[in-house]
């Protein structure tokens, strides 16, 4: 088992000349089984004039979640289990009682997650932050068939975009039409970093750099 870690993400801009929305969502496509959709994690204005910030903080303990999901939003989760790189589980349902299994150990550099229950169920990748009553869902795996898997081979990286109309826990079906913006993998960065969210009015360009 790795070491757990944090890592505390700043951003902030200075009068950034526009108002806009900076998205945080983690990459779309793993190594695997299983279709799924990256889940958006945080979304926050920043306005035209003056100062502002957002922070983020992400937990590397992962977790496999059955989430509850209203009109394409993760809103909740009926079970929950947290798990390490390699090392598997099972979800069950006894009555209306979902129920992940101890994690054992499974394939090496994967997570895994089986649908035991008898029907397709959704079932998602997310990290367990402290004080929180349920993990930040990550990646959403659709319709998974009853005696089916899903695995992943997860690595932390956070992907930014300049965009509207989206909302923190939405899960995402298609394509975010707005250029990447940012991108960085949150294991190679240290604790604490900020970061300056630019807007070049002339050329219409956003920009994020290091502070």
């Amino acid at each position: 088992m790795s070491s757990l870690f944090v890592r505390n993400l700043i951003f902030q801009s200075n009068n950034l000349g526009k108002e806009s929305d900076l998205l945080l969502t983690f990459n779309a496509t793993v190594p695997g089984v299983g279709d799924h959709s990256p889940v958006v994690w945080r979304v926050s204005t920043f306005g035209k004039e003056g100062t502002y910030q957002m922070k983020a903080t992400y937990r590397s303990q992962l977790a496999f979640t059955k989430p509850q999901v209203e009109d394409g939003n993760i809103v909740g989760a009926a079970a929950a289990v947290n798990v390490n790189v390699s090392q598997q589980t099972n979800l069950t349902q006894a009555s209306s009682v979902f129920r992940f299994s101890a994690p054992v150990d499974g394939t090496a550099g994967y997570l895994k997650a089986t649908n035991d229950t008898g029907t397709n169920q959704g079932l998602a990748i997310g990290f367990q932050a402290v004080n929180e009553s349920f993990p930040t869902p990550m990646l959403y795996f659709n319709e998974v068939r009853d005696e089916s898997y899903v695995t992943a081979q997860f690595t932390p990286r956070l992907h930014a975009y300049v965009t509207s109309d989206y909302k923190e826990t939405q899960i995402l079906t298609g394509e975010i039409q707005s250029p990447l913006l940012w991108n960085e993998d949150l294991a190679a960065l240290a604790e604490t970093t900020t970061w300056n969210l630019t807007w070049d009015g002339n050329t219409g360009y956003y920009k994020i750099t290091q502070a």
